[in-house]
């Protein structure tokens, strides 16, 4: 496991320039280590992100993205640990990840709706693609508050958790993920997200390609089943 943890607390975890840079670093290096299989984001001291750090207002456009690293892909599983404000660019970061975990006083949002703040780091694109069209537009449009159980109910939570367990239940879920085997896990996941926004045949074929790619790992599983593995259930 990886947990990247953004440590501003005095700042409601908001980003400037610095921490953008430091994120993007922080990614870089858990997609390059082999010894990390999933890489879990947090914010410290109850707060996850209150998203570009408007008294700063530093960040610049960079290929990468604003807030440092939301225009660039892993290769491995990515989940967010959520405990109270996940908001404008914090929601954007969250967002980023595949899976969401939150505690039950979190709270998400668009706020940079009041600021006159566009939405820059993917909250356009990845929000309609988890919630729906409809959804996405009243939470960008609004910029409403959305707690934590109504987050659930749409989707854009995958677990809500007791408040202040959110990260040591990120932490439990990575571990189950880390322990399957690791390269049908990314392939799987490589061709979803390649898969979004094709059509079905072009999906299908993304699928089979990388499908392909790992049917020895397959083969290996294959083989411990038949051995005695995994009977009952377990």
């Amino acid at each position: 496991m990886a947990v990247i943890t953004i440590d501003r607390p005095q700042r409601r975890n908001a980003i400037d320039l610095a921490t953008a840079e430091a994120l993007l670093a922080a990614w870089r290096r858990f997609d390059a280590d082999d010894a990390a299989a999933v890489g879990v984001l947090t914010g410290a001291g109850g707060t996850f992100s209150a998203g570009a750090d408007l008294k700063a207002f530093d960040l610049t456009d960079r290929p990468e993205g604003f807030l440092g690293f939301t225009r660039i892909t892993v290769d491995k599983p990515t989940i967010a640990a959520v405990e109270g404000y996940c908001v404008a660019g914090g929601l954007e970061m969250a967002l980023w990840c595949d899976l969401r975990i939150a505690g039950r006083g979190a709270t998400f949002g668009c706020f940079e709706r009041r600021w006159g703040v566009p939405l820059v780091d993917g909250g356009t694109q990845r929000l309609p693609r988890i919630v729906g069209l409809g959804r996405a537009l009243d939470m960008i449009l609004t910029g409403r508050p959305v707690d934590a159980a109504e987050a659930h109910r749409i989707g854009l939570v995958t677990r809500v958790v007791d408040e202040g367990a959110a990260l040591e239940s990120a932490i439990a879920l990575g571990e189950v993920l880390a322990g399957f085997p690791q390269a049908t896990v990314r392939s799987d996941r490589r061709a979803v997200l390649e898969g979004l926004g094709r059509d079905l045949e072009e999906g299908l074929a993304i699928e089979r390609r990388t499908g392909i790619e790992v049917l020895d790992v397959a083969t290996e599983g294959a083989a411990r089943f038949a051995g005695g593995e995994g009977r009952h259930g377990r």
